[in-house]
């Protein structure tokens, strides 16, 4: 069955404007960090993703060590001290660090803590070399990833 023209336009648009990317960052900053008040907590991530965009200034990447070690513990439920290929890519996928329809290698291993705590710094610094956040010694992510311009 043939897509509608208004089907495929939202879908551009939502495309051009990065809306999904935007929501899904949301998203996961929400479900991570479980704010008390979440409207409010969602007002003040945008606010400051505005903000930064504003000023230029890159946005910290919220995830340090701490919460990258919690994330892999949470996906390892049964301490096997690995993860499975398609939790790997769903992760990256979550954390913005990758497209869903990028194609990643499965080399038939489980996914240990270190390879993904490796992935997860380079794929940020990635971005951040992409961005302002160039040479900085934390680890940023630019709004310009998420919000466009």
């Amino acid at each position: 069955m043939a897509t509608s023209s208004r089907e495929q336009e939202a879908r551009d648009y939502l495309e051009k404007h990065r809306i999904m990317e935007l929501l899904n960052y949301l998203t996961s900053n929400l479900l991570f960090f479980q704010p008390d008040k979440p409207r409010e907590y969602l007002v003040s991530l945008l606010e400051r993703l505005r903000l930064a965009k504003i000023t230029g200034v890159a946005f910290p990447f919220l995830m340090d060590q701490s919460n990258i070690v919690a994330m892999f513990e949470m996906m390892d439920s049964s301490n096997k001290g690995t993860i499975s290929f398609v939790q790997y890519k769903e992760a990256l996928n979550t954390l913005g660090l990758c497209t869903a329809d990028e194609v990643l290698k499965d080399d038939g291993h489980g996914i240990t803590l270190d390879k993904f705590k490796q992935e997860v710094y380079k794929r940020t610094k990635e971005i951040c070399g992409r961005t302002r956040g160039k040479g900085s010694a934390s680890y940023q992510t630019a709004t310009g990833q998420l919000l466009p311009r």
